[in-house]
């Protein structure tokens, strides 16, 4: 079976996971800590902060920025439903701008419209939320304007993301934005088994998502708000979550993180053999602005359900990426309408670090005759 999307482990992984494992700290150790400063220093950020989960991180940074009852975020439909229902719980509304029909992202020219609509009637959102679909960024210089003139927040949903490039520099510097947020799932750009992570150049936000991931708990002399009873003192300031990361998944996410660029690497001459050798067949669009981390590949295609049952049946695993969550039954939003012409096509082939050429090679002679 060809998956569509795996992990790749080597030794030096299982290495750094079993040192961990005989040490003195599988959690609230010092690999947490190691494993931060080394994501801060490739995303050329100041801070960031390590959780339980992408799901974890996009709640974190969402309260990060105050969002509350009655608030408004706008995001994609074509993303996972995490980047929405994130807002949902911190009592927020969600609505959604319609995707640019190239690149699969917020479009930005749909974006100016609603907002110049919402103006209108006194009803803007206080966060907007561009998703990095497949690991190409979206167009953030254009967004970050757009804050400044309508006074919102920007959150980058990142997921797919980390890795790539963005007019030159990583996905994660935050120059356009106030937080992002990875996740490192195992079919993610690299893996802790499960987790994430949100990156800031703001101070005020980093230290109030360290609070809140550790149950709104400071142990912190300097922010104590009574008087310290002893060195096991501890005060809980806040009502938080437990969102950490254990020492056992940072030790695997600094090994990981060692080989991204490799990753990212692989993924590149996996997306350019599809580009170069699949015919008769949509393929992805990449902005100039762009280097994607290709953590999807994305095509689209006529009769798709035949094709995914066909390559299904030669043990070819492809995915679809994604149904529109504003049509998901607990959305029930209205219908957008490059949204949905995307999603009746779309179909994500297998794409990740070890795929071998042979393997590559029978995806596109099967899909080459499927679709004769």
């Amino acid at each position: 079976m060809i998956p569509y999307g795996k992990q790749d482990i080597n030794q030096a992984d299982i290495d750094a996971v079993v040192n961990v494992l005989k040490s003195d700290f599988l959690t609230q150790g010092p690999k947490i800590v190691e494993f931060e400063n080394n994501l801060a220093i490739y995303c050329g950020a100041k801070y960031v902060k390590t959780v339980s989960s992408g799901t974890t991180a996009l709640h974190l940074a969402y309260l990060a920025i105050g969002l509350g009852n009655g608030d408004l975020v706008w995001t994609t439909p074509n993303t996972f439903v995490a980047t929405a229902n994130a807002a949902k719980y911190c009592g927020a509304d969600i609505d959604f701008v319609d995707i640019n029909p190239k690149t699969y992202n917020m479009s930005v020219d749909h974006l100016k419209e609603k907002l110049a609509q919402a103006k209108k009637n006194n009803r803007l959102p206080k966060l907007v939320v561009p998703v990095h679909f497949s690991g190409q960024s979206c167009e953030m210089k254009e967004i970050w304007k757009l804050s400044k003139e309508y006074d919102f927040a920007v959150i980058e949903d990142a997921c797919h993301a980390l890795g790539g490039e963005y007019q030159g520099k990583k996905v994660g510097n935050c120059e356009y934005s106030d937080m992002a947020i990875f996740s490192f799932h195992p079919v993610k750009m690299i893996t802790t088994g499960e987790g994430g992570a949100i990156v800031t150049n703001n101070q005020e936000y980093d230290e109030r998502i360290q609070l809140l991931r550790s149950h709104g708990i400071s142990k912190d002399e300097v922010k104590f708000k009574k008087n310290d009873d002893g060195g096991w003192y501890y005060e809980q300031q806040d009502l938080g979550f437990n969102y950490r990361l254990t020492d056992i998944q940072a030790a695997l996410g600094s090994s990981q993180l060692q080989r991204l660029d490799s990753f990212v690497e692989k993924r590149q001459k996996i997306a350019m053999r599809y580009l170069n050798e699949l015919k008769n067949i949509e393929l992805p669009y990449q902005h100039p602005d762009v280097k994607s981390s290709w953590h999807l590949f994305v095509i689209k295609i006529k009769n798709r359900k035949k094709v995914y049952n066909d390559l299904k049946s030669q043990g070819i695993m492809s995915q679809v990426h994604y149904i529109p969550v504003n049509k998901q039954p607990y959305y029930g939003c209205k219908s957008l309408e490059n949204s949905e012409n995307y999603y009746q096509e779309c179909l994500s082939l297998p794409i990740y670090v070890d795929l071998t050429i042979e393997d590559q090679g029978k995806v596109i002679k099967i899909l080459g005759k499927i679709n004769e």
